[in-house]
């Protein structure tokens, strides 16, 4: 069906702060990846409970998309979003079970691009240009560690 990569991880401890690169980090069910702003409670949708808050992906496909379609580029930390993959199309995840290395996810909506995302990357049009390629939310079914490098499988296949 499909094998992926991780590209890239990156985590934030407070709202509007900067994403900063990680190699790994440790993901926990019910509350996220270890020192993000979401895992502490610090985040601009912190009151707003469920697991959609877990951890986000996005492909690197939809961000060369922006420059050859739009003529701009974004780099994945602007995105604001946790996960940067290659090779796997998210938007066919939702409410499906995948696997990043050993850590099992599930795949629960779009994370759509929004104001906030307007803001952090000074392009009030890439909410229309990211339209239902800006990611997808998930939820952590099982506690362990996320690295650069990871493959990324649908569940049953790693």
């Amino acid at each position: 069906m499909f094998q992926g990569k991780v590209l890239g991880i990156y985590t934030a401890p407070a709202r509007k702060e900067p994403m900063v690169s990680q190699q790994e980090v440790h993901v926990v069910p019910g509350k996220g990846i270890e020192g993000d702003r979401y895992y502490i409670g610090n985040a601009t949708y912190s009151d707003r409970a469920g697991p959609h808050r877990e951890i986000t992906l996005i492909e690197r496909e939809s961000l060369d998309a922006l420059e050859r379609e739009y003529g701009y580029s974004l780099e994945p930390e602007l995105s604001r979003r946790n996960v940067l993959v290659s090779g796997v199309p998210l938007n066919h995840l939702i409410e499906r079970e995948f696997t990043l290395g050993d850590v099992r996810l599930r795949g629960l909506l779009l994370c759509e691009p929004c104001a906030n995302l307007a803001e952090t990357s000074g392009r009030s049009n890439i909410i229309n240009h990211l339209l239902h390629r800006g990611g997808l939310r998930a939820e952590i079914l099982t506690e362990g560690t996320i690295s650069v490098g990871a493959d990324i499988l649908p569940a049953g296949e790693d």
